[in-house]
């Protein structure tokens, strides 16, 4: 399918030149299942195309066939620039087509300079093999520079915010495609890590790429996105394209009932009602970032926690359950106090917590272990005997809890690598419900999760609240803490400087609280 709108034609200029990428009958089948069935899509030049669907749809298939990790079934084509690309694609086929992929994890070594990573296996040699490094790091400082980023090319990578690590792959990405008269910039869910202030910063960086001739495809589940960046979409359900078109002639239930099949009712779980009784207690706590934090949580209420990018919002759950040590700072839970200057996630369970974090597959989850196993780990003593596993009961509860929770494949065999975003997140949701917490830390618990499975998680948030279980949630989702949130409270330089609730709490008001200037924003919003 061919799709283009307004954006596009501004930079397109000549109708005739051939399509930045073409793909035509792609098939690809893992053990018999066929996940990616005839495939076709098409970029014209300068243009930005959207590729959604849910998670296990196909999308991530296809991105990897474009990078060379799979090769497709036989039959099906691919031209970049009008040049047809012969599969399989082997490793460096991709650059040299004029394809640059930022995936989620970005592919950045923390060990290595901005310089090194951007330059990695592109860097020009002498005699000798050696690397004349003063003029790669010119090279490397002026692309920052034209990307307006105040960075230097010899920070390490590991001192760099969120944002900025995801621009420096961006200008890896650009660098790898500077000696192409055309190419295709790929964004595989590059924005899911970032809160919408760095999702900004991101897409100013794509306005330059497609300014300079360059088209973009980007795999997004962040449905704004498509309006604000996109000038057409395709949909991706069960491997095939659902449809599609230019943006300004879908609405968003369009598109909603092209990823389900159907049209979505309410996304959001009606109001509940917190208890009086406090369920935890915080008092003085400070991190890196957060300063003297204080707040009560009533039993079945939902907190929220939110503000701009490294204000110290997202730093709270991870101080609270000791995968951060904070400095100072209690918890009293259960009528016990615990000091978090030595919490560790080990006496965080012990004392009823449970921590959901954002990066689910290197810090929530055991990426080679099988899904029963990772399902099980918090809670495994339950399932010893004299001594003895009774690996017959555990696969039994595993099997339980992948049926409550929707998990696809059912198979609790499966490596949890192997499972689409959605559905690993599933995974983690029920490890965690599992150990029955008075407390549910959550950080940014739908981050590239479909909008069928973003529904789900919002049922179990509500479920879990009106069981009495006490719920942080520290997202960037403006929209999901105004209709799921009792209230929300706002930070700004590591302190609270507005809490929002009742009638106070609504999208608009919680953008205008992130944004506005510390000396007009007040406690109670």
């Amino acid at each position: 399918m061919t799709a283009s709108g307004g954006r596009g034609d501004a930079v397109r200029g000549v109708a005739a030149s051939p399509a930045a990428l073409r793909a035509e009958g792609l098939r690809k089948t893992f053990a018999g299942r066929t996940v990616l069935r005839d495939f076709e899509i098409e970029l014209a030049p300068g243009e930005v195309h959207a590729l959604l669907g849910q998670n296990g749809s196909g999308k991530s298939t296809f991105i990897k066939i474009l990078s060379g990790f799979h090769a497709p079934d036989d039959g099906g084509s691919l031209h970049i620039a009008g040049e047809e690309v012969q599969f399989p694609l082997r490793a460096g086929d991709a650059v040299r087509h004029g394809l640059a992929f930022v995936h989620q994890d970005l592919g950045l070594f923390e060990s290595g300079s901005v310089l090194e990573n951007v330059r990695l296996t592109q860097h020009e040699t002498r005699a000798g093999w050696r690397i004349p490094w003063q003029k790669e790091r010119r090279r490397v400082q002026d692309a920052l520079d034209r990307f307006g980023l105040a960075i230097s090319a010899d920070a390490p990578i590991s001192s760099l915010r969120e944002v900025d690590r995801a621009l420096v792959a961006i200008v890896r990405a650009f660098e790898q495609l500077r000696e192409a008269e055309r190419g295709v910039l790929v964004l595989d869910e590059a924005t899911a890590y970032l809160p919408q202030d760095g999702i900004d910063l991101l897409f100013e960086s794509v306005r330059r790429v497609v300014a300079d001739g360059f088209s973009v495809l980007f795999v997004t589940h962040r449905l704004e996105e498509v309006w604000s960046a996109a000038d057409s979409v395709s949909v991706l359900r069960d491997g095939v394209v659902a449809g599609g078109g230019a943006t300004a002639e879908l609405t968003e239930d369009d598109v909603i009932s092209l990823i389900l099949g159907f049209p979505l009712t309410e996304l959001y779980p009606e109001a509940h009602h917190a208890r009086a009784e406090t369920a935890a207690r915080v008092a003085g706590l400070r991190g890196s970032v957060v300063k003297d934090f204080e707040v009560e949580i009533g039993r079945g209420e939902i907190l929220g926690l939110t503000g701009l990018l490294g204000m110290g919002w997202e730093e709270v759950p991870y101080l609270l359950f000791g995968a951060d040590r904070a400095s100072s700072g209690t918890i009293e839970i259960g009528g016990q106090a615990h000091e978090l200057s030595s919490m560790s996630p080990r006496r965080a369970l012990g004392a009823n917590l449970a921590f959901l974090p954002a990066n689910r597959l290197k810090d929530g989850a055991v990426a080679d272990a099988s899904v029963r196993s990772n399902l099980t780990l918090p809670i495994l003593g339950d399932y010893f005997s004299g001594g003895r596993l009774r690996a017959g009961r555990e696969k039994e509860e595993a099997a339980e809890m992948i049926e409550r929770f929707r998990v696809q494949p059912p198979d609790a065999e499966a490596l949890m690598a192997t499972l689409s975003g959605g559905n690993q997140q599933k995974v983690l949701l029920a490890k965690w419900f599992a150990t029955k917490p008075d407390l549910f830390l959550l950080h940014e618990p739908t981050q590239g999760v479909d909008v069928g499975s973003r529904k789900q998680i919002f049922s179990l948030i509500d479920e879990a609240a009106k069981e009495g279980k006490a719920i942080v949630l520290a997202s960037s989702e403006y929209e999901d803490l105004a209709h799921l949130c009792d209230r929300v409270l706002v930070f700004r330089n590591g302190r609270v400087i507005a809490e929002l609730a009742k009638s106070s709490l609504s999208e608009s008001r919680i953008v205008e609280q992130c944004f506005r200037d510390t000396e007009s924003s007040a406690i109670g919003g």
